[in-house]
Order: structure tokens, then sequence, then C-alpha cells
């Protein structure tokens, strides 16, 4: 069956919003599935990652068409601001400076939903013309962000295609919505959007079980979860680290800072000489100030090493070379549903997790499933204590490895066949 893809992150786009669908097309061709990929022509990708280009397969057929991306113009205002909201990494409201609480309202309150909706009006005008020269069984749109589903939606409704909306994260309860400054209209229009999508689709996709729930809810539309995966990677031989190292590989945002961590760390150097003398904690990826600043006011600047963006392979050889894989997420009801897409490459790593979230997160529950590591909540200062101890002396002992089980369901390539099974069930 043929296929259309419609996505805005696409190679040389980096991080974490590029890989789901290129895994997928990556895959396609052998359960019976032929994709045809849309991207925007002239995007305004915060992160770059050319290594995954070579991952894109011969012979699909691509699209591409002009976007007008204001995050342009809001460079004016202040480049550094703007580039730093397009990661996501906001500030927290008493420490955000006055430009970056501009650019917060204006994104919040004149770009909806997003400021990729300028994109919407032009593609639609482009694929309707495609489409209707072309044999398409399927439209599949991706977001974030999540103006590529206006565009699905108006084309479902003007050819009556067959639709598929994926959610690699929610709509109005992704955990920063709250700190767009929304107006009461504007939050309204944001609501109102996403149950349009969600009951205009055919199918609905999603990498969580609480999203599914929240979707459930919403409509009678069926919603399915696929997660994100792993892949396997071909990045030559790696040695593991001689230090004891806590690697955290991603973006981690003002919310993401267990500060009783950071002390239970400063703690143990102070207790155990070969502690202090073995730990560093490495971070992976565009890290806050806010975050940077609660882990040297816990005293652990010593110990710190700030590697800043790299590529894709090259964070798969620290994740394997690491002692132990740090996952943070956002101790906040509305981040239970995030499952990222590290957390499988984490455990296909063979090197144990230490997760640190809200209570009840998703993530909990496929950590214990698979054996891969420990999940904590905030507040638990004696356990996380009592896991890095334990973790540690299995690392003098030269015995520390991650017993991981039943993770094969989570490969790219099954993942894939699950998401032809939801197209072909249309």
């Amino acid at each position: 069956m043929k296929v259309l893809l419609i996505t805005y992150y696409w190679p040389p786009a980096g991080g974490p919003g590029v890989q789901r669908w290129l895994k997928f097309v990556k895959y396609f061709k052998g359960f019976g599935v032929d994709p045809i990929v849309y991207i925007p022509e002239n995007p305004t990708y915060p992160l770059l990652d050319k290594s995954l280009l070579s991952e894109i397969p011969e012979g699909v057929t691509m699209l591409k068409q002009p976007i007008f991306e204001p995050y342009r113009f809001a460079a004016i205002f202040s480049k550094k601001e703007s580039k730093t909201i397009s990661k996501g990494i906001i500030a927290k409201t008493e420490k955000q400076s006055i430009i970056q609480k501009l650019l917060l309202y204006i994104r919040g309150n004149f770009f909806i939903p997003d400021a990729r909706k300028f994109w919407v009006k032009p593609s639609v005008k482009y694929l309707e013309t495609y489409i209707s020269n072309a044999d398409i069984d399927v439209i599949i749109t991706t977001g974030p962000p999540h103006s590529v589903h206006l565009i699905g939606k108006e084309l479902k409704e003007k050819l009556k295609l067959k639709w598929i909306a994926d959610f690699r994260d929610p709509w109005t309860t992704i955990g920063y919505h709250d700190k767009l400054k929304l107006t009461k209209k504007s939050l309204a229009t944001h609501k109102q959007l996403e149950k349009e999508v969600v009951t205009t689709a055919d199918h609905i996709t999603v990498t969580s079980y609480t999203t599914k729930k929240e979707f459930t809810a919403l409509t009678n539309r069926p919603v399915s979860v696929i997660t994100n995966g792993y892949d396997t990677e071909i990045v030559g031989e790696v040695t593991l680290d001689t230090e004891f190292t806590i690697s955290h590989i991603g973006s981690l945002l003002s919310g993401r800072n267990p500060e009783k961590l950071w002390q239970v760390l400063y703690n143990l150097t102070q207790e155990n000489s070969d502690f202090e003398n073995a730990l560093k904690l490495r971070l992976v990826g565009a890290v806050s100030k806010d975050v940077l600043s609660s882990i040297k006011d816990a005293g652990l600047s010593s110990f710190l090493d700030v590697k800043g963006y790299v590529s894709h392979k090259e964070a798969i050889k620290i994740q394997k070379s690491s002692q132990v894989l740090l996952l943070i997420e956002i101790d906040n009801d509305q981040t239970k549903c995030i499952i990222p897409g590290k957390l499988f490459e984490y455990m296909v790593s063979k090197r144990p997790i230490l997760a640190v979230g809200p209570k009840g997160a998703d993530i909990s529950k496929l950590i214990e499933e698979t054996n891969s590591g420990k999940f904590l909540e905030y507040s638990e200062y004696n356990e996380m204590k009592k896991i890095l101890l334990t973790y540690f002396k299995k690392f003098q002992e030269h015995k520390l490895i991650a017993d991981t089980q039943g993770i094969e369901k989570y490969s790219r390539r099954e993942l894939t066949r699950e998401m032809s099974l939801v197209l072909k069930s249309l």
C-alpha cells in the first residue's frame, strides 16, 4: 500500500523527534508499505545531526515545499532566547527575562497551535493536487508540531482519504503548555483544535499508555499505543568507562532537576573516598541554567562533565560506555505519559538505568517489566542512596550490567510491523 507521511522533522534535523518516523520509513517496505515523505523545504531546526541522512532509504520519494518560519524574526529580539525556546528549554517563571516572557506570550497566543501554522494552507494546496494524481491509500501526520495535523484534517475532509494522526507527545497536556502564558480564549482554541483532530482522524497512534487514556476520553476513534524503540546501531567497538560515570543523554529542561539526587551524590563523595575518586556526572545535550546551578550548588562542580549536543551515533557510544544511565522526567502529573525514545536505547545498551520521575509514570512500568534498572520518585532520598551504593559496589567488582529482558518487542523493526498492521486495518 502507498502512504503519504507529512512531517516537519526529518534529517538533517537532530534530536528524538526525527527518529520515530525515520525508522518507520526505513523498515516499511519489508511490510508491504511504500512511503512517500512530505517535509518543509527550508525548516528552522534547533538541532542538526547530518549523520541521520545516511539512514534515509534509497529510492524513497521526497516531497518538499517552502515554509514561513516566524522563529527567524524572533531572533531579532534575541537569537539566544528564541533558540532556547525552540529547543523547549523554558526557565522558571521567576527567572524568565522580559524578552523570554514576551516571546512565550507571542508564541502561545498568536501562533496557534504553533509557529509552523503558516505551512498548513500552502501544504494543503500542493498536496491536494499531488494526491489527485497519485494512488495514495493513507495519509499520516505526526506531531509536534501539531499544526501538521491540521494539514491532515483538511486533506481528509477534502479528499475523503484514510488518515492516521500520530502524537509523539500530547497536545494540550504537554508539560510546557502551561508556560506559554495562554489566555482563556487561546487555551480554548487549542482544546477545540485538538478535539477536531482526534475526532476526525480514522486512527490515532500515541507513544504512551497515559496519552491513550487521555485521548480515549476525547474521541470514539481507535487509539493505539506504538511506543518509540531502539534500532541496531553499528558504532564500532566501545570500551566501558573506568570511572563511575553516570550519564544523562538528551535535554535537561528546568523542571528536570532532582535536587535530592544531586545531594545524594555529593553526600556519597563526602562519606566514601572511593566513590569520590571514581564519580563522573556526564550530561550530554542541552542543559538549562537552572539545572546546572543546582548541580553546582550541591557541590558537584568538580565531578561534572558537560558534553553539549552530539550526533546520535556518538550518543549511542556514550550510552554503551557509561556505567549508569540517568533518566529524568519532570515531577508533574502532566509528564507521567512521557516515554522518551532514549529509554529504549538505554535498555539495549545493557547499562543499568536510574530513572527519576513522577509517581505513576509510564516509564516505571517499562523499566520494571524489562528489568533494566530502577525507577524512583523525586522525594526518595534513602532509596537513591541505596541504589547508587549497590551500583557502585558492583562497579568495583566489575559486575555492573543490566540483566535486561523482553525488549525485542521494542525494536524499530517490530514496531514498524505493528504500525503496518494499523495501516492495513483502515
